[in-house]
């Protein structure tokens, strides 16, 4: 038994399409010239619709606006983002005999809405998202005063850098993704405890890590 706590954008959700294009409808409707580009998710530092919006050199005063309306552009979509190809089923398998939770940067009800598309919403205890005060290291702690059992590993499965230190700081293990936002270089230089190239890799990963 484990607490499995995953990030959503990149690591579930195949979000990238939609981060960078409702960035740039943001952008344009803020008056901000900026051509965005997968690079800006990879460069940041914390993954944030905060750090995001300023990495795309929106003005200071205008980044509460730029979160608003690009999480506003999220909830809009008419059908929820795709899941990764495989992601359903390592979910499904691993909370069998595991604790799920998820920590993100999103906001709840559209993770809901994805979750609930996807037939996921079932596997899942507790969604900690950015409607919830408080850091992702606050949030994982949130999760681990809930959920964690006495000497139970605990996990985050995350695809940036952010998410690496957030394990670091919280004193849990680190599963890192390739298929997120952030380059396998900008991951690894962050030392997370894992780094895996599949969903099944994963599954195999955690599998592995609680039998030995």
């Amino acid at each position: 038994m484990a607490l499995i706590l995953f990030d959503y954008d990149g690591v579930l959700a195949d979000t990238l399409s939609d981060m960078i294009l409702f960035a740039q409808q943001v952008c344009d409707e803020l008056g901000v010239n900026h051509v965005v580009t997968p690079e800006d998710l990879n460069s940041l530092e914390i993954m944030s619709f905060a750090t995001y919006g300023q990495q795309l050199g929106v003005p200071e005063h205008l980044v509460d606006e730029f979160v608003r309306r690009a999480l506003k552009k999220f909830s809009g979509k008419n059908s929820p983002p795709d899941i990764f190809t495989g992601m359903d089923e390592v979910l499904k398998k691993l909370s069998a005999y595991n604790s799920i939770a998820i920590v993100t940067g999103s906001a709840t009800p559209s993770v809901k809405n994805f979750l609930a598309a996807h037939g996921l919403l079932e596997y899942v205890q507790a969604i900690y998202g950015l409607d919830l005060p408080g850091s992702k290291s606050e949030k994982i702690l949130s999760a681990k005063m809930r959920f964690a059992k006495d000497n139970e590993n605990i996990y985050i499965v995350g695809d940036s850098l952010s998410d690496i230190r957030a394990a670091k700081e919280t004193n849990i293990k680190s599963i890192a993704v390739s298929w997120g936002h952030q380059s396998l270089e900008k991951l690894s230089s962050a030392a997370p405890d894992h780094l895996v190239h599949s969903p099944q890799e994963l599954f195999e990963t955690l599998t592995k890590s609680e039998n030995q």
